[in-house]
């Protein structure tokens, strides 16, 4: 079927006008795969963006790793990591000169402007004092997600960045993600009527739970950032993105019950190769997770030579945190957090974070006057009380290869390409998560925090 039949199709019932993006093909009665359109500001590029690092770990490397496929877009040409392995890695995969990789982000900024763009992907405590240099020396930021620890370091940036009309895309990558764009687009055509009530639920995964925020570099909120922050600021900024209305209130409850000291099996130790005596029954076990599933081990900086792997992760889970039982470490950041929150016009959501699942993936309810919506990212099923008909969208996006499990939905590159655009061209308006459009939902998560310590409902100011 081709396109222009397929859209007349798709029209009886929902109307064409509800149907813009483009769809690949019918893959069954009322059930399409699609894709979203170019972004028709894209403009050929008469060389590539030049962008320095900072932070070569796991978000440094997905966003490095676009110029790598794309050369004559984005160019890697600095990187500061103190990690020595890391660094090396990086400046390899990226032909960095000796002269352009530093050991702190201090020394980038020692030197004269010499790129584009940097791209911040160093830990939470450390985006704001590279960001505001950034800026003070006239460079557009790429900002890992999110933008700073604390509401005033969020409004000083962004404060900054309208006075030195620089861009600040911040990596709010679900706004990118095809299955999100379709959900914003069917919403802001009517599809549903008016939006009453959104229902959203993000599944952390008990084992992902552990490594980032038990054992992980996110496990005590006052070296990071509060995990409706760390974590879930996609979730706030993707609620807000698709609602499209001001957040007024906001009020949140949540702990840490489960990986506590007092939850500690008879016979744990203080690592889990101390000769812990419930180790193989534990289903957080580092062994079992690092050494015997080989899961998650980007974090420990395995050589390239595999044979060396078994040595270096036994070593790694004898000598960092991610070997500890998780009931002894000094975390404390909550593992389940419900958060309810008033829009404008009485519209209504609510956000659940947990971390007690065996599955990851986020899950979205939206209830609107004419119909509804439930997806889970796989698949977006649109449901019309006028017709009775349903009608399910299934989304074409690949996540970036080495990441295909993030739960970004294919968002990771597709924000890159935009952020390359909008620096060449000059235009922040090719982009969807400029920091004039993402604070909002960072503020949100800092109220958020604050009910849920105090046990009060917090009034949301813009």
């Amino acid at each position: 079927m081709n396109r222009r039949n397929l859209l007349k199709t798709l029209s009886i019932g929902f109307g064409s006008s509800i149907i813009s993006t483009d769809v690949l093909a019918r893959l069954a009665d009322n059930t399409f795969s699609f894709n979203i359109p170019e972004n028709l500001l894209h403009k050929p590029l008469d060389k590539a963006v030049t962008a320095i690092t900072l932070g070569a770990g796991n978000r440094g490397t997905v966003y490095g790793n676009y110029a790598g496929k794309f050369p004559e877009e984005l160019k890697i040409v600095g990187v500061a990591e103190p990690n020595v392995f890391r660094n090396e890695r990086y400046a390899e995969k990226h032909r960095i000169p000796a002269a352009n990789r530093f050991d702190t982000w201090e020394k980038v900024f020692e030197r004269p402007k010499f790129a584009d763009a940097i791209i911040i992907s160093t830990p939470d405590r450390l985006h704001y004092g590279p960001c505001m240099k950034a800026l003070e020396m006239g460079y557009d930021i790429l900002l890992e997600k999110p933008i700073a620890p604390s509401e005033k370091e969020c409004r000083d940036i962004l404060s900054l960045a309208r006075k030195n009309n620089r861009i600040v895309a911040v990596c709010h990558v679900l706004r990118y993600a095809p299955y999100f764009v379709k959900m914003k687009e069917l919403i802001a055509k009517g599809a549903i009527g008016e939006v009453i009530s959104v229902q959203h639920f993000e599944p952390i995964e008990h084992t992902h739970m552990a490594h980032s925020y038990v054992r992980g570099n996110w496990h005590k909120s006052s070296e990071t950032t509060p995990i409706i922050l760390a974590k879930s600021c996609h979730d706030l900024d993707i609620i807000k993105w698709v609602i499209n209305k001001p957040s007024r209130k906001i009020a949140a409850m949540g702990d840490l019950k489960w990986f506590r000291i007092e939850n500690a099996p008879e016979g744990s130790t203080a690592r889990c190769t101390d000769g812990c005596k419930v180790e193989r029954q534990c289903p957080y076990s580092a062994i079992r997770e690092y050494y015997d599933r080989r899961s998650r081990t980007s974090v420990l900086d395995l050589p390239p030579d595999r044979s060396k792997h078994a040595e270096v992760i036994m070593d790694r889970l004898k000598t960092t945190n991610y070997g500890r039982c998780v009931y002894r470490m000094e975390n404390d950041q909550p593992d389940h957090y419900i958060t309810n929150i008033l829009f404008d016009g009485n519209v209504t959501a609510s956000f659940s974070m947990e971390a007690f699942t065996s599955y990851h993936g986020r899950r979205t309810r939206v209830m609107g006057s004419m119909g509804d919506m439930v997806g889970d990212m796989n698949e977006l099923v649109l449901s019309d009380f006028r017709t009775r008909k349903e009608l399910k969208f299934v989304p074409q996006a690949e996540d970036v290869e080495e990441y295909k499990n993030s739960g970004h939905g294919g968002g990771d590159w597709l924000l890159v390409r935009d952020f390359v655009q909008a620096v060449s061209q000059k235009n922040p308006a090719i982009l969807t998560s400029t920091i004039d459009e993402s604070i909002e939902s960072h503020i949100m998560g800092f109220k958020a925090e604050e009910s849920r310590k105090t046990g009060k409902v917090k009034i949301i100011k813009m």
